[in-house]
């Protein structure tokens, strides 16, 4: 092969020597900092939701449907309501992320004890007391000696339904509650069996639709709702309008005050931040338009709900979604959101190696020549050292030795732009000959 070969514009070899280095430090720090931030979240999350029928239900499937669009599968897990699902996410093998809560269920040092977060408010769930018309109720301490179905133990209803009757001097010992769930309530009211049923649900859920158009079923109307909203700060005092649910037929036939509190989205706080985005995101499609106890755009909100909101969904309700979310897609966006530590690391060691790193790549290229100036100094001491009559026995081996070092430095590949140094090295080489020669002849 042609010795003009041995030249080369660039080395890459000194390259990779000099920047190898540094190019592991960046990639070790981008690494660590891509863990610590953990852009990516999990593709499966678990929601914990309500009964069948129930408007968690309901809402649970939307979100699924949602979600699955940014490729996050949304397991629903049916359970009894708000209190079932707060013991869900205090118990840490249960698998359950993220569930339906209603406000009022706890408070907020149980929830920091908990680790929980919420994700703001959803909808307002009014309290719905249905009885049958052979009652005329006009107030909660009429209820005494009935039979009144207020759900489960797990639901949120008997703990909030109890709250209601103590403020009216009820004891629970003066009327009979059952525990049936939502559906089988339903049915016992419509045969009599029992004289009501309390609900806490969002109106859209099929059993309240037709319970409100069912001959012979009354709902309670609570005309003392703003007292009861100053007694207990979580609910609300909403009108359900006189024909809002067939304005032909006049029903309701009159405006029914109702107190509600409202439904919200707990999880625990190592839900996943992206998560976090992409569930009130959801929110927002989901509950933001209007309904019959809400303007547009009033819900999701960060009010009503005594857990803590999350950080990400306080500043999503103050300033909408990240300015990134708005022009990519979600996981895209995300992944530079949340990657910027990188870059400001990336950054902060890219510009001091920017200046190292060239006068090193020089170094090292000319390190090739300068390291044989070392032999040459060392072949031309060992004939100076010795006497002048003894010279005759190294100089054939130092000779010898020179020659080798001339060899070896002919088959040095170094870029173009430094010739010159291989040159001098070449010229010198001879010069150290030409000294040897005069050293002989001078003894």
């Amino acid at each position: 092969m042609p010795k003009i070969f041995n030249f080369t514009r660039f080395s890459l070899r000194d390259l990779v020597v000099t920047a190898g280095p540094a190019t592991l430090a960046i990639a070790v720090v981008c690494m660590l900092a891509y863990w610590l931030v953990d852009p990516s979240p999990p593709r499966r999350v678990t929601l914990s939701t309500g009964q069948d029928n129930s408007s968690y239900a309901q809402y649970g499937k939307r979100y699924a449907a949602l979600l699955a669009k940014e490729h996050i599968e949304v397991i629903l897990k049916p359970s009894l309501g708000s209190q079932d699902n707060l013991a869900r996410l205090d118990e840490p093998h249960s698998g359950i992320d993220i569930a339906f809560v209603q406000s009022g269920s706890t408070d907020e040092v149980e929830a920091e004890r908990r680790g929980l977060i919420s994700l703001g408010s959803l909808f307002t769930e009014p309290v719905w007391l249905f009885y049958r018309d052979n009652h005329d109720l006009t107030q909660l301490n009429q209820l005494k000696g009935l039979k009144i179905n207020v759900g489960p133990t797990g639901s949120g209803v008997p703990q909030l339904f109890t709250k209601l009757l103590g403020v009216n001097g009820i004891e629970q010992t003066d009327l009979t509650l059952g525990g049936l769930e939502n559906t089988p309530a339903t049915v016992e009211l419509l045969e009599g069996r029992i004289d009501g049923l309390v609900f806490s649900s969002a109106p859209n859920t099929p059993l309240i639709q037709m319970l409100l158009q069912t001959p012979g079923i009354k709902l309670f109307d609570f005309t003392q709702a703003e007292a009861y909203t100053r007694r207990f700060p979580f609910l609300s005092n909403v009108i359900l309008p006189r024909g809002i649910v067939d304005l032909g037929r006049d029903i309701p036939p009159k405006n029914y005050h109702l107190i509600a509190p409202t439904a919200t989205l707990v999880a625990r706080e190592s839900l996943h931040p992206a998560l976090v985005d992409l569930f009130v995101q959801s929110a927002s499609r989901i509950h933001g338009g209007a309904g019959w106890f809400r303007k547009r755009g009033e819900f999701p909100n960060a009010g009503y709900t005594e857990i803590p909101v999350a950080r990400d969904a306080e500043k999503y309700y103050k300033s909408g979604p990240p300015l990134l979310q708005r022009y990519m897609p979600f996981w895209l966006a995300n992944f530079f959101e949340r990657m910027w530590v990188v870059i400001v690391a990336v950054g902060a060691l890219f510009l001091p190696l920017s200046r190292v790193i060239p006068p090193l790549y020089v170094w090292k290229v000319r390190s090739r020549v300068y390291r044989w100036y070392g032999e040459l100094r060392s072949v031309e001491q060992a004939v100076e050292d010795v006497p002048p009559e003894k010279r005759a026995e190294v100089y054939p081996r130092q000779l010898a030795r020179l020659n080798e070092i001339e060899e070896k430095v002919n088959q040095i590949s170094i870029p173009l732009s430094f010739a010159e140094e291989l040159y001098g090295l070449r010229s010198h080489i001879q010069y150290v000959r030409l000294r040897l020669g005069g050293l002989m002849k001078a003894a």
